[in-house]
């Protein structure tokens, strides 16, 4: 990606329509692991071989930087969840409303996490589904694998709740604890009343696919709208793991990127639709460029927010799930530790061993300034 950036995305610049967070990461992935960013010498304190290495970007779009954060929070997360049972849950709006999203990001991005946490609350606590409190881990993402525009919820949800009295895990079951046209229903109607709000109130302003909330209202009642359940998940460990997948993920990997020449760009996609794996897209290498810069969030905005029985604030509420459900939690491995002593356990080889004579430590010798 960053090489495609290098080579093709002056003239992309150019045009001057990049926000100041998408002109930030772009400068942040041309950068990232070269001389603009320093370094250091290491030098080996066996057989004095040197090498240089140079400083990542951090930048959470950067598809270079996120391997080690996505092990920590792994690893973090899956020694406090509760041991049961998860459901995967992913939460969609139609397309009639992208416009409205693209030109409103942070405060429509926010109203779409609010309204998917608030519908399986609310619906959680019914007595004819589920009858208790349960909690979610929320992840935003906002590409399908074509990198159009989709935004979308990634929600992991636990087989079961805290009952009201607080002293009884009411199992989920096998399946979901609701059906879902029921869910689909409801957070249409939680979502549409938080936008026309701040549609109304002038903190959203409407995208001119519509004229006013009328119309939209119409447009967005016509369409049924999709929540989809995706087989349970058992434990943390394995329900970490795949979520693992969604969290620190960017709009597109390094793995996935084909060639870049002539003007093209060419990837491997999945077309769900169609239910094909592995297809080859080739796209003009500016439009390409536009796509990804259409995934950069806005600064400062938590891509990953925690609700119900998972939330912070409730943390004595979750003590209190683990304890009735009985099970051990596992052991964190990875917390306090350094980048390189995550890859070291990770990937089972010291990143310090010297790479010539496999005897002495890579020792720092010499600080190199950004040039």
């Amino acid at each position: 990606m960053a090489a495609i950036f290098r080579e093709y995305g002056g003239n992309f610049i150019a045009r001057g329509k990049l926000s100041i967070d998408q002109l930030k990461a772009y400068n942040a992935i041309c950068s990232c692991r070269t001389s603009a960013m320093g370094g250091h010498v290491d030098s080996c304190d066996k057989c004095g071989h040197c090498q240089v290495s140079y400083n990542s970007c951090r930048n959470r779009h950067c598809n270079k930087c996120q391997y080690t954060k996505q092990l920590v929070w792994v690893d973090k997360l899956r020694s406090a969840l509760p041991v049961c049972r998860y459901f995967h849950v992913v939460f969609t709006i139609p397309s009639q409303l992208q416009k409205t999203f693209y030109i409103n990001q942070r405060e429509c991005y926010k109203l779409l996490f609010q309204a998917s946490a608030e519908t399986l609350l609310k619906v959680g606590r019914n007595p004819k589904f589920l009858g208790a409190e349960t909690g979610a881990v929320s992840v935003l993402h906002t590409w399908g694998q074509a990198l159009t525009y989709h935004p979308h919820i990634h929600m992991l949800v636990p087989a079961g709740g805290l009952s009201e009295d607080g002293v009884e895990w009411v199992n989920a079951g096998k399946k979901f604890f609701l059906p879902v046209k029921v869910l689909s229903s409801i957070f249409r109607g939680v979502l549409w009343d938080k936008l026309k709000s701040k549609i109304e109130s002038g903190h959203i302003k409407l995208a001119d696919n519509f004229s006013d909330t009328t119309t939209l209202k119409a447009a967005l009642y016509a369409k049924n709208w999709h929540v989809y359940i995706k087989k349970p998940l058992a434990g943390p460990e394995s329900v970490v793991q795949y979520l693992g997948k969604y969290t620190h993920r960017v709009a597109i990997s390094n793995s996935r990127l084909v060639s870049a020449s002539d003007g093209k760009v060419t990837f491997r996609w999945k077309n769900y639709r169609q239910r094909l794996a592995n297809q080859l897209l080739s796209l003009d290498v500016q439009e390409f460029i536009g796509r990804f810069m259409r995934h950069i969030l806005p600064s400062g905005f938590y891509k990953i927010r925690y609700y119900g029985l998972l939330a912070p604030a409730n943390r004595p509420k979750k003590q209190q799930c683990m304890s009735l459900i009985g099970k051990d939690r596992p052991v964190s491995l990875l917390q306090g530790l350094k980048a390189k002593q995550v890859l070291a356990i990770v990937t089972g080889k010291n990143p310090d061993i010297c790479p010539k004579c496999l005897l002495g430590q890579l020792i720092p010798k010499t600080i190199l300034d950004p040039v």
